[in-house]
């Protein structure tokens, strides 16, 4: 199964395998040392890297599932807990990844990941799953999103038909298509740019939050764990919606032989965009909450543009404008990284060779990206709710777990394997941070659980202590 670790993983040994087998060396001009050294570039940096893991995480998500996470948890205090909680789940899984692919420097993510560690029938599994229903229907999915947003301000206080929401959708896919299919540059300039803009957005809400804090509205934050629903079932539905939002901190993996020094710009890239975008979504709650009560919030329909209308005014529009920016980001990011997973796994004999091949001129895998955008498509037509996209979920997590006990497998079974990076050294540096996560809820808005002080007094009389006086001195 290890046999590819003793070739030092190389990308370049299996694509020379696979263009000799599909290629004649004895073709006029003699093309085959031309077509030997015909691979994808490295032109993904830090900052591009950080993007693409950032950009693809902030889509729709912090602007639609804020109303289901509270929904399920029942109280705003618990509610920031299931996005902190949830961005440390992300952390440690992006953490992981970073570790494999310091180890395994090839693209494909989860796919190369499992055909390495476990074989080539699960691998194939994932390659099926991943190419025909994940990436095309998550892709779909926020597409569909970016055209809600889009044409709304062309049908002004009623519905959008669903005809031209589709067609709007599947137009984003076409550009996209072409935008990916040019040049790799110009897709990571593309993200890159959407990146910022959605992060200013961001901003813009966090500081109209603390804006209104600063007033007073404070409202929420009182009593911030009442009506909490403790159930297992209820905890990790709300997980799940949380996570969604989450998704996409991955995405690097699948492009690791386009990345400049991978074992630096992976883990790297890692550690900035998660805990930025984690921060980020912990203070966009804190601002809807404070604009909102939780009973308006959950009745809002679409949170970001309700703290609009109540805190921006006559520039709402810029919220609507905003989450139309963000999800095409979030698309381009997620097409881009989907194209790879079909790419790869030609390259590897799971798909047909056509998608394995690379355009001459522009170096781009423009066959498997094609075939990604035409499976969105017709995903897209068959797409009437996002249902089918939270059932890829899924399957996408259950890879997920299945790809870092891979992990787990290669510590155990491998220890000698060389590793640049080791996500042990990063466990303290992430539980140093972690502090923010208490001391917003607990010291900044003192928002304590009840059961907290009925503990306290417990113990006091148990103990038989009293409150002390401070020294004025």
């Amino acid at each position: 199964l290890f046999h590819t670790f003793s070739e030092e993983t190389s990308p370049n040994r299996s694509i020379m395998r696979k263009r000799k087998t599909t290629h004649s060396p004895h073709s006029p001009a003699d093309p085959s040392e031309g077509r030997e050294k015909l691979r994808l570039k490295q032109e993904v940096g830090l900052i591009s890297g950080v993007s693409l893991i950032a950009g693809t995480m902030i889509g729709s998500g912090i602007f639609m599932s804020p109303e289901w996470v509270l929904h399920h948890m029942g109280s705003p205090a618990s509610s920031l807990l299931i996005w902190a909680a949830c961005g440390v789940l992300a952390t440690f899984g992006a953490l992981s990844y970073a570790e494999l692919g310091t180890v395994i420097k090839e693209s494909g993510g989860e796919y190369i990941y499992i055909l390495r560690i476990f074989g080539s029938f699960p691998a194939f599994l994932f390659a099926y799953t991943s190419v025909i229903l994940v990436r095309p229907a998550g892709l779909a999915a926020v597409c569909l999103s970016f055209a809600e947003y889009a044409v709304a301000p062309f049908y002004p206080g009623c519905s959008s038909p669903q005809v031209v929401v589709k067609c709007a959708a599947a137009a984003c896919i076409l550009v996209l298509t072409i935008i990916n299919c040019l040049n790799v540059r110009l897709a990571t300039s593309i993200m890159n740019v959407f990146t910022a803009a959605k992060l200013l957005a961001l901003l813009v809400i966090v500081v109209g939050g603390l804006a209104l804090l600063a007033k007073g509205q404070t409202q929420s934050f009182q009593n911030a764990f009442q009506n909490t629903t403790a159930g297992i079932g209820t905890v990790g539905v709300a997980f799940y919606q949380g996570l969604w939002s989450y998704d996409g901190w991955n995405n690097l993996n699948y492009v690791t032989e386009e990345l400049k020094k991978p074992e630096v710009t992976l883990p790297r890239a890692v550690m900035i965009a998660i805990p930025l975008v984690t921060c980020l979504y912990l203070m966009v709650n804190v601002s809807y909450f404070a604009a909102m009560t939780p009973s308006e919030l959950l009745t809002s329909g679409a949170v970001a543009v309700t703290w609009g209308d109540k805190v921006l005014g006559r520039w709402a529009w810029l919220i609507s404008l905003s989450v139309a920016l963000s999800t095409f980001g979030s698309s381009n990011g997620t097409f881009f990284s989907g194209g790879r997973v079909c790419y790869i796994a030609a390259r590897e004999g799971h798909m047909p060779d056509i998608l394995s091949m690379a355009h001459v001129r522009c170096l781009t895998p423009s066959p498997a990206l094609l075939f990604t955008s035409a499976m969105s498509l017709a995903g897209l037509t068959l797409l009437y709710d996002l249902t089918p996209f939270f059932f890829s979920s899924f399957i996408a997590w259950f890879f997920y777990g299945m790809t870092i006990s891979g992990l787990l497998y290669l510590k155990i079974k491998k220890p000698e394997l060389p590793r640049s990076y080791k996500i042990e050294f990063l466990y303290i540096v992430l539980f140093i941070f972690s502090g923010v996560i208490l001391y917003f809820p607990l010291v900044r808005f003192k928002c304590h659980p009840r059961f907290l002080q009925r503990v306290t007094l417990h113990l006091q009389l148990f103990l038989e202590v009293a409150p002390t006086a401070r020294d004025a001195n």
